[in-house]
This record gives structure tokens, C-alpha cells and sequence, in this order.
């Protein structure tokens, strides 16, 4: 199995390349730098068949339009079909519709990238319980809302390794996501930890969009902000 985490763009935001078959992939979240995410994905030898978003801060999604873009030059050549489906929650699909409007105090660095940010053609809603197939997997989204609206963490089950978490900005390793901006709300986030986040098995491995790798138990024992709820 491959699940290669790059820390990309100005914030060191993880951009995930998941894959079981060794053919293709799926990635979950593409940050502003797409040519890095093609890169390593031609050096796997895969090709990208969907990409998922956490949500719709741009140093998460503000890649996709362009990595969509590029992959049909780039990855076409492999006989497999190129990437087409793009999975976002609705109430985070308007930041990646014009991520320059809602990229706040980014907006400078995302508009010098020269990027088209047009969005991709095919979107399709994420909705809370939704399931994702691709690459011989299966990514089941939960609603977390609190960073924004639209937060989703995506889990993923492959027979004989741990549960996996795909957080985004949710949790993090010894911390939880800032609540401050647009759409944040410090009492919802932690709602959602308590009702979706901390039933999960102790041994799930958490993917985090910035940092490192933790796993649910590891949280449960040294994460102050889950201990408090726990």
C-alpha cells in the first residue's frame, strides 16, 4: 500500500497519495503547487482516478483546478482514464468555485502562482456518511464541521492495516484546527470531535492536513483539547 503525505505551498499543507493496486490513485487534498503532486505521482507510476477535499481553505483546494488541468496531458498517455471527479461538501464548494473571493490573508500568494483556477468540471457534493470509491477503495466521509462549514475527515478501512483518518484541519497531532476564520466555531468543532471523531478506534492512524501523523489513542491520552471533552 501507498500513502505518501507531501507537505506543499506556503503552509507545509499535506497533500495525501493513497493507493492499494499500485495502477492508480487517490489523493485527498491538493494544495497550490500541482506540478509537485504530478511529479511524485508519476514517479509512484499511478494515475490519479479522484481527488477528495477536507475543505475549501485554499491552501488545500487552490491546486485542484490546475492539477485537473494538467493531468489530462500528463497522465493520459497511461491508457487508464484520467482524473474527472472532484469531492467537496457543499457548504464548502463555493471556496473552491473562486478560491482567490475567500482565501483571505493567502489571496497574494495564490494569485502570484498565475494558476487558471477556473474549477474542474466535475464536482460532486460530499455529504456526511457519503462513501468514495476509487482505486480499488473505499473513503467514507464524516461531516466535522468547525474549521469551516463544509470540514469533512475522511475515513479509510484496508483489510489488515489500522483504520485510517484523513483529518484535514480537524485534529492535528497535540491539537485541534484554528476556529478564528470565516465559517469557525470553536463549540461546533468540538461537537463534532466528540460525536464522530472520538468513538473511533484507538488504534486509527490520523493523516493530518499540517504535521505529522498521530494515531486516536495517542490523541485521547496527551491532546488537551480532547481530554477535555473525553
Amino acid at each position: 500500500m501507498i500513502i505518501d503525505g507531501i507537505p506543499l505551498w506556503v503552509a507545509s499543507t499535506n497533500c495525501w497519495i493513497v493507493s492499494v493496486n499500485h495502477k492508480e490513485c487517490v489523493l485527498i487534498d491538493v494544495p497550490p503547487d500541482p506540478q509537485a503532486v504530478v511529479d511524485r505521482i508519476k514517479h509512484w507510476e499511478l494515475t490519479p482516478v479522484a481527488i477528495i477535499a477536507t475543505h475549501g481553505h485554499a491552501d488545500h483546494v487552490g491546486g485542484i483546478s490546475a492539477f485537473v488541468n494538467m493531468s489530462a496531458n500528463h497522465f493520459q498517455p497511461t491508457g487508464l482514464p484520467t482524473i474527472a471527479e472532484t469531492y467537496i461538501h457543499p457548504l464548502d464548494r463555493h471556496m473552491l468555485d473562486d478560491p482567490k473571493s475567500t482565501s483571505s490573508m493567502l489571496r497574494p500568494a495564490l494569485e502570484a502562482t498565475g494558476f487558471d483556477f477556473r474549477p474542474p468540471e466535475v464536482i460532486i457534493d460530499l455529504q456526511d456518511g457519503d462513501s468514495v470509491s476509487g482505486a480499488g477503495m473505499k473513503f467514507m466521509a464524516l461531516h466535522t464541521p468547525g474549521h469551516t462549514q463544509g470540514s469533512v475527515c475522511i475515513r479509510l478501512e484496508i483489510e489488515g492495516q489500522p483504520p485510517i483518518l484523513f483529518s484535514g484541519d480537524h485534529l492535528f497531532k497535540g491539537s485541534i484546527g484554528r476556529t478564528d476564520l470565516p465559517g469557525g466555531s470553536y463549540s461546533q468543532l468540538m461537537e463534532s470531535m466528540a460525536a464522530k471523531i472520538l468513538p473511533l478506534a484507538d488504534d486509527t492512524v490520523v493523516l493530518p492536513g499540517h504535521g505529522d501523523p498521530t494515531t486516536i489513542g495517542n490523541e485521547k491520552k496527551t491532546n488537551q483539547f480532547l481530554q477535555s471533552i473525553l
